[in-house]
């Protein structure tokens, strides 16, 4: 079972849904088409309100004439060893300049939660247990360091990792 996890709690009733050749949104739900069919579908029509699935291999940049037309990209984690959407993240929101929702959907684990918030990702689809558990009862693993400047601000504000903090004095 897939839940939509953010910071403010589970979403219910998202209307989102990725669609496959099995699986088509129905009247009440929202398609998260892939990078060909969004580009495809916004050519044809100017219509907004779209949402797209961009999966690791493709690239990010093509989306950029349509984002304003955008209300949902779903990043793919088909993987947890796979890290290029963290990078299609951090595009996405800190050089194209997208501000609406970012989600993560796949191999959506706990401990990588953080990082995902770090680099701009807004929304988590959620199936692994764990971290469904985990995130019910409010349990989110810490980052206490962090080597690079992201989308978003680590607490206490400081913005490079302490490794960048000038040397203190002894």
């Amino acid at each position: 079972m897939t839940k939509i996890w953010r910071e403010t709690g589970f979403v219910e009733n998202d209307p989102w849904v990725i669609e496959t050749d099995d699986v088509k949104a129905t009247e009440t739900e929202k398609p998260l088409l892939g990078l060909d069919a969004l580009i495809a579908k916004a050519e044809e029509s100017n219509e907004a309100g779209l949402g797209v699935v961009i999966k690791p291999a493709d690239d990010v940049s093509r989306l950029q004439p349509y984002l304003d037309r955008l209300d949902i990209v779903a990043v793919a984690f088909p993987a947890f060893s796979d890290g290029r959407s963290f990078s299609h993240a951090s595009l996405l929101r800190q050089r194209l300049g997208y501000t609406s929702e970012l989600r993560a959907v796949g191999d959506v684990l706990i401990d990588q939660i953080p990082l995902m918030l770090r680099v701009g990702i807004d929304s988590f689809a959620v199936t692994n247990e764990t971290a469904l558990k985990r995130l019910s009862e409010n349990r989110l693993p810490g980052i206490p360091h962090y080597y690079q400047p992201t989308a978003r601000t680590a607490e206490g504000g400081q913005t490079y990792s302490w490794r960048r903090l000038p040397a203190k004095s002894a």
